[in-house]
C-alpha cells in the first residue's frame, strides 16, 4: 500500500510539472495549471500526499517561470501545501462546496498577506487577481477532472480488472 501511495505522489507531481510548464498570461506574470493534479491528489489518495504534490509542483512550476521571487518561493510552496491540505481534508469529509471556497479564498487572498509587508501593498493589489483566477481554475478543472474520471471508471467494463 505504502509503495503504491507513493507510485501515485511521483505520477500526481509530474503531472503537476506538467502543468507548471502549461503557461496562461495574466495580469502578473501567468497562471499555471500545476495545483490541479495536487488538488485531484488531495481528492483521490489523501490530504498529506496532496500537500506534498502541490509543495513540490509549485516549486517545479516557479523554476519553468524562471524563480521571479527567489527564496520567496519556499514559502509559497509551503503555503500551497497547507492549503490544499485544508481543501483535501474538507473534502474527504463531504463539506466539498466549501472546500473549494476555503481553497481559492486561501490561495487567492490569504496565502500572498506576507507579501504586503516583504514587497509592499501594491504587489498585493496587483498579484490577487491573477491568483483569484488562477485558483479558480485549477479547482474546476480538479474537481470535474476527479468526477468525470471517477464516472468513468465506474461504467468502465474493465472495472472487474482493477480489483
Amino acid at each position: 500500500m505504502r509503495t503504491k501511495i507513493i507510485s501515485l505522489v511521483a505520477l500526481f507531481t509530474a503531472f503537476s510539472a506538467i502543468g507548471g510548464a502549461i503557461k496562461i498570461p495574466a495580469v502578473i506574470g501567468s497562471i499555471g495549471l500545476d495545483t490541479f493534479p495536487a488538488l485531484m491528489a488531495g481528492m483521490l489518495i489523501g490530504s498529506i500526499p496532496g500537500a506534498i504534490v502541490a509543495g513540490i509542483g509549485h516549486l517545479i512550476s516557479a523554476l519553468f517561470g524562471g524563480m521571479p521571487l527567489g527564496p520567496f518561493h519556499v514559502l509559497i510552496s509551503l503555503e500551497m501545501a497547507f492549503f490544499v491540505y485544508l481543501f483535501s481534508g474538507l473534502y474527504q469529509r463531504g463539506i466539498k462546496r466549501l472546500a473549494c471556497v476555503v481553497f481559492v479564498c486561501g490561495n487567492a487572498l490569504l496565502a500572498p498577506l506576507p507579501f504586503i509587508w516583504i514587497i509592499g501593498a501594491s504587489f498585493y493589489t496587483a498579484i490577487v487577481p491573477s491568483l483569484l483566477l488562477s485558483a479558480v481554475v485549477n479547482t474546476i478543472l480538479a474537481v470535474i477532472s476527479v468526477h468525470k474520471g471517477a464516472n468513468m471508471f465506474n461504467k468502465s467494463p474493465m472495472k472487474e480488472w482493477s480489483s
